[in-house]
């Protein structure tokens, strides 16, 4: 997994999953996996998962053409609500985009230690060779 800074502003978690590292075959499989992780963890609420793909699609948007499908899983750790502002930061997400070999697997950094561990970790048990 590596770190870097997204058009100079955004701190980015990323995972690129040969998909001979994992029996995972589809973005469907792999957002099923993590919801799996969401669902068992305590201070966690799934909220959605949203098709970017099939959104991009309808409205005529531009996809690149290498990608062949791309969704997010949303869902908030949210264990304090300390003032307005932590609300500009939640709830958090992990993307997936699938190539014709690969996984990417993207998340922004979260601002609370507790949830870059889990997040991380769960990204990184998609890898099973």
């Amino acid at each position: 997994m590596k770190q870097f800074v997204f058009q100079e502003r955004y701190p980015i978690f990323q995972l690129e999953l040969e998909k001979s590292e994992t029996s995972l075959s589809t973005v469907e499989a792999v957002i099923q996996r993590l919801k799996e992780r969401i669902d068992v963890h305590p201070k966690v609420s799934f909220i959605a998962i949203f098709d970017h793909h099939a959104h991009t699609t309808a409205i005529g948007g531009d996809i690149a053409p290498d990608i062949l499908d791309a969704k997010t899983i949303v869902f908030c750790f949210g264990i304090k609500l300390p003032n307005a502002e932590v609300m500009a930061v939640r709830p958090r997400s992990i993307g997936v985009t699938e190539f014709a070999d690969k996984f990417v697997i993207n998340f922004l950094e979260p601002p609370m230690p507790l949830a870059t561990e889990a997040m991380e970790s769960w990204v990184k048990d998609l890898r099973e060779i």
